[in-house]
């Protein structure tokens, strides 16, 4: 049996065709699933509405773009049938997933987060730049970016956090690894992951056997793992990689996996093994490119497999800066400063 015939016979989707936006489909009882629209090549994100009988608890809220909000509202008077939104439940702190609950928060509903969730929304939130600090371009020559970028950012504005979430409250209710909560009738255990994103919030049902995933578990798609100004000294491939085993032992063939992109899916062993398998093996291709020694920014085709494109090279910068940084911090990898300050990663 070949790799892609274990995937066909293990992972399934139950609902083959997405609803479209303003639109829902029901996934389990009490459980709504809708999509909000993205403006990227990732061009949605799921959102999750759980009913209360007079009232609604989100899971995540979409982007908070004019477009967004919109698609939004027609949601909310349409399928939702008008019901408030009592409860916002963000599984992280991305932008596509706490767009828009300042806005809901705004309108009397109960934010809940990690901690460092929360946090790390506000602190990026106040953090607006017009033009890229002198720390964030040193971090990007320290990562080998392309001469031209670095010389393009020094005179862009820079993305900022703020433009794309409608503004975030100051007090919210934290959740935490462990916690039980009852949202929509069901008892469902907190339990967190890191590596995407610090104390992200996954949510398993202790009365049947669905799961809410957010990014932390996805079907068919890798969520980015970079290493950022804001922290790079950080690991975030060996945060992952010890989330992923850490749910090994918890994960069923028969649970509803809910995720924050893509489509609902089965059996979450067969993904768990994915998920190790593509980092572990895309470390190993590094490792033995960095035979000959080079920058991240040099190390995009053993880690990714593919070229990368001018959209995705941000993206694929600190993903590949996570990779080399590992093998160092693991010991399989040496580093040493270059004459213009990159780090240049060699095998050892």
């Amino acid at each position: 049996m070949n790799g892609s015939e274990f995937v066909t016979r293990k992972i399934r989707y139950p609902h083959e065709t997405p609803p479209d936006f303003g639109e829902v489909t029901e996934v389990a009882k009490g459980i709504l699933w809708l999509r909000l629209p993205l403006p990227m090549a990732l061009d949605h994100v799921n959102v999750y509405a759980l009913d209360e009988g007079d009232s609604w608890t989100l899971v995540d809220t979409g982007i908070g773009t004019r477009k967004g909000r919109e698609v939004m509202e027609a949601t909310l008077a349409g399928p939702l049938g008008g019901k408030p939104v009592e409860r916002v439940l963000v599984t992280h702190h991305h932008p596509d997933h706490i767009g828009l609950a300042g806005w809901f928060r705004d309108r009397g509903a109960e934010l809940l987060m990690t901690r460092t969730a929360y946090l790390m929304a506000r602190m990026l939130a106040l953090d607006v730049q017009e033009r890229p600090v002198a720390e964030a371009i040193a971090f990007y020559e320290s990562a080998g970016a392309a001469p031209e970028v670095i010389a393009r950012r020094r005179e862009e504005r820079p993305f900022n956090f703020a433009d794309v979430i409608h503004p975030l409250p100051l007090g919210f209710t934290r959740i935490r690894d462990g916690d039980q909560l009852t949202l929509g009738g069901r008892r469902w255990r907190v339990r967190e992951g890191n590596g995407h994103a610090p104390e992200h919030a996954t949510l398993w049902s202790e009365d049947d056997h669905l799961i809410l995933g957010g990014d932390q578990l996805l079907p068919s798609i890798s969520p980015n793992l970079g290493v950022y100004p804001t922290e790079p000294g950080a690991d975030p491939v060996a945060d992952w990689l010890a989330s992923c085993e850490a749910f090994q032992p918890l994960g069923r063939e028969d649970h509803l996996v809910l995720p924050g992109h893509k489509l609902p899916f089965t059996g979450l062993p067969t993904r768990l093994d994915q998920m190790i398998e593509n980092h572990v093996s895309a470390l190993d291709r590094l490792h033995d490119f960095l035979a000959t020694p080079a920058a991240a920014g040099a190390c995009f085709l053993p880690i990714f497999k593919r070229e990368i494109g001018e959209g995705e090279y941000g993206l694929a910068l600190v993903e590949a800066v996570a990779h080399c940084q590992h093998l160092w911090a693991s010991g399989r990898a040496t580093r040493t400063r270059r004459a213009d300050g990159a780090w240049v990663y060699a095998q050892k």
